[in-house]
């Protein structure tokens, strides 16, 4: 479950996936057609469509995030296969062989190009990838959004009004919508944005922390309502492509190009598997990965970049891009920098891919940056 937040006029997008694991105050819905109703209790946010449907569910989410809603739009299995095959499939680079039953997926490790079916198993994949949490696979669903949306924009799809109408029509019959978000207003909408940049397309999960009664259950985190707030007042989450204005030491950094940075990945988190999850998104971002395992010399609490002298830059810029992780120099390294994660480890979401995330110090996400083609 997604809010997304679209500005027509600049080309910027915000998409904030909604856990279903959040536990939160929902209102009571009255009966309808093919729904008992509930009362106001307190519940999983996506319960509410199972007791009062997509009313009840638009309801929720307006009086839980504060964020108001002008459509809303429900697509199904086959819709979401039929959207993938439509352009060609999804490339992606997967950091690990996935063999996964439930989502009925079996997947080799390396960049591959995803069909529908294929697709459609990665992004339901839970228990088989990452820590087997829900915002585990919202990380990887994220990927996968920024990496559909580079294959349209790169695609004939958006080449004119006329294509892209006949991709939306080709998956009508699987999405439901309210009655205003026409096709025709879809396609108006796909127009506008054709032009955008994609470190401009913003994918982040509401701010959470743990449910203080249940460890499988989260909550948000006093971070959301700015996110909320923001998302209100139209601004650009994705930065304005000029930058706020930098102090004198900030400035000197921004010459350190991701490519330059070569970086070697090490767990101290007791995640299994976190540091080739991490390993894939340094690469999207364009990093170079040159080795993933457990610390050894350095074995921080809190998550630090490592650098050589005269690497300062490097390491700042590999910083920047991660929610929180802090710098120190080390003996021993020359050009390549040490990223350890630590107990504090908070995923993705800092500046170095343009993203303007000040707005709160817990927002994670990914931008829909070009991939590269290493793998």
């Amino acid at each position: 479950m997604l809010i997304a937040s679209i500005n027509v006029d600049n080309g910027a997008a915000t998409l904030v996936n909604l856990p279903r694991d959040l536990m939160v105050d929902l209102p009571g819905c009255e009966a309808t057609e093919g729904y008992e109703g509930m009362q106001a209790q307190q519940g999983m946010i996506n319960s509410a469509m199972t007791f009062g449907g997509v009313g009840c569910q638009w309801q929720a989410v307006e009086q839980v995030t504060g964020v108001h809603l002008d459509h809303f739009l429900m697509m199904d299995f086959v819709g979401f296969k039929d959207m993938v095959d439509a352009i060609g499939g999804v490339e992606m680079c997967i950091p690990e062989p996935v063999d996964d039953p439930k989502a009925h997926l079996v997947l080799d490790a390396g960049l591959q190009t995803l069909d529908g079916e294929d697709s459609l198993g990665f992004v339901r994949s839970r228990y088989s990838q990452g820590d087997g949490s829900d915002l585990s696979r919202i990380d990887r669903q994220q990927e996968f959004m920024g990496a559909m949306l580079r294959e349209v924009l790169s695609s004939d799809v958006m080449t004119s009004p006329v294509t892209i109408t006949r991709f939306l029509g080709a998956v009508t019959d699987s999405i439901t919508t309210d009655e205003e978000l026409t096709v025709d207003t879809m396609a108006d909408i796909a127009i506008s944005m054709r032009e955008v940049d994609l470190d401009r397309v913003q994918f982040v999960t509401v701010p959470n922390g743990a449910h203080p009664a249940d460890e499988n259950r989260i909550i948000m985190s006093d971070a959301a309502p700015a996110l909320f707030e923001a998302i209100n007042n139209g601004e650009d989450l994705g930065g304005d492509g000029d930058g706020d204005a930098k102090d004198d030491d900030q400035a000197e950094d921004v010459t350190v190009e991701p490519g330059d940075v070569s970086v070697e990945i090490a767990n101290n988190t007791g995640i299994d598997g976190l540091a080739l999850e991490i390993q894939a998104v340094l690469v999207q971002e364009g990093f170079v990965v040159t080795g993933v395992g457990n610390p050894e010399a350095r074995v921080p609490e809190l998550t630090t970049v490592y650098h050589g002298p005269g690497d300062e830059a490097a390491a700042k810029l590999l910083a920047d891009s991660l929610t929180n992780a802090q710098t120190e120099e080390a003996e021993g390294l020359e050009q390549t920098l040490e990223l350890v994660a630590g107990s504090d480890w908070e995923g993705f979401g800092g500046s170095s891919s343009g993203s303007d995330l000040s707005i709160t110090d817990d927002l994670g996400g990914v931008t829909a940056e070009k991939q590269e083609s290493a793998c």
